[in-house]
């Protein structure tokens, strides 16, 4: 495969009040290291956390330049001489953490993400640790794939590897974004119900077709925690996917039943707030802070996937000139899924 000498990448520039600005620009595509593999990457997809650090809101030590985007698919190129993992021609996707492979994370994991701490993915080309990429499912095509690394694994994680999820638990997801979409298909397909929350009635709507059994409208209902516990007979849910902060971590914590885990992963409405601990002592309910996850979640979550048939939802594709386009649509909230640029 010939490869141009040059290369397409976004970057973010940096302004003096620590926001960033992007920009299109061309570099030498980089050459594989003895135990690193060349991606030819196809597709991108983002989270609400690169629209974080456009802003310059996300903790981060500040960078003069970052290749945006922690989450990107594609094709093996070429493979450094001592590699072992991936050969010409592979489909892979990047691991959000590059360092942090199995078991837990350690003080240097934070260091290792991309499209943060690392240059990241939207690059037509990008050069990365064999360690640091999987297989995608069988079947998926790159935008698919791209999707994964961040929300599906955040997701999983929350649900499966920190909250224990199974057959007949009850799941109550916030919104209708990235992580809370795979959420409710991640629960469907183990045989859980989800409850979902929304203020659009069109993407309740939506959600009822990826498996919600039960969705409230939290503009028309604002003590949705009551209507979730009439949903449940007054038990109230096993698991919630807390994506939303500040704003409604106190409801979330109301809807729990005894013995139930709440993922701690975002703050759409802000981050900090009182967690009543009391409250988690007096039900024996357990809260997991959730920051993405490792290499071998990533693994076992696309077993899964290939298990049950699972497709990931995306909102829209954009071009990489229409990256700002897809910036604000992830800043408007109007997304349901994921939103993606092909590269």
């Amino acid at each position: 495969m010939a490869i141009s000498e040059r290369q397409r990448r976004c970057a973010l520039i940096r302004r003096p009040d620590g926001s960033y600005r992007l920009n299109i620009e061309e570099a030498a595509v980089p050459k594989p290291a003895e135990h690193e593999v060349l991606v030819r990457v196809r597709a991108a997809s983002l989270n609400r956390r690169d629209v974080y650090v456009l802003h310059g809101r996300y903790p981060m030590p500040p960078r003069p330049t970052l290749v945006p985007l922690s989450d990107g698919a594609g094709d093996v190129v070429s493979v450094g001489t001592a590699v072992t993992r991936f050969k010409a021609g592979d489909r892979v996707a990047a691991i959000f953490f590059q360092r942090w492979l199995s078991g837990r994370p350690d003080a240097e994991t934070p260091s290792s993400a991309l499209g943060g701490q690392l240059d990241g993915m939207l690059s037509e080309y990008v050069c990365l640790a064999e360690e640091g990429w999987v297989r995608v499912p069988d079947g998926y095509s790159c935008e698919e794939a791209s999707t994964l690394p961040c929300a599906a694994v955040t997701a999983w994680n929350g649900l499966v590897t920190r909250g224990g999820m199974r057959a007949g638990d009850t799941v109550l997801i916030l919104g209708t974004g990235g992580v809370s979409i795979f959420g409710v298909q991640f629960a469907a397909a183990a045989g859980a119900r989800p409850i979902v929350i929304s203020s659009s009635d069109e993407k309740l709507a939506r959600a009822r077709t990826l498996g919600a059994v039960t969705t409230i409208n939290y503009t028309t209902t604002p003590e949705w925690s009551a209507a979730v516990r009439a949903a449940t007979r007054g038990v109230g849910v096993h698991h919630v996917l807390e994506v939303g902060g500040t704003g409604t971590l106190p409801q979330s914590i109301a809807s729990l039943a005894p013995g139930g885990h709440i993922a701690l992963i975002g703050g759409l409405s802000g981050f900090g707030g009182d967690i009543p601990v009391m409250a988690l002592l007096h039900a024996n309910t357990t809260a997991s802070g959730i920051y993405v996850g490792s290499r071998a979640n990533f693994e076992a979550m696309n077993t899964f996937i290939g298990r049950h048939g699972i497709r990931p939802v995306i909102d829209r594709t954009y071009d990489l000139h229409e990256t700002s386009l897809a910036y604000r649509r992830i800043e408007s909230g109007e997304h349901l899924g994921k939103v993606v640029i092909k590269l």
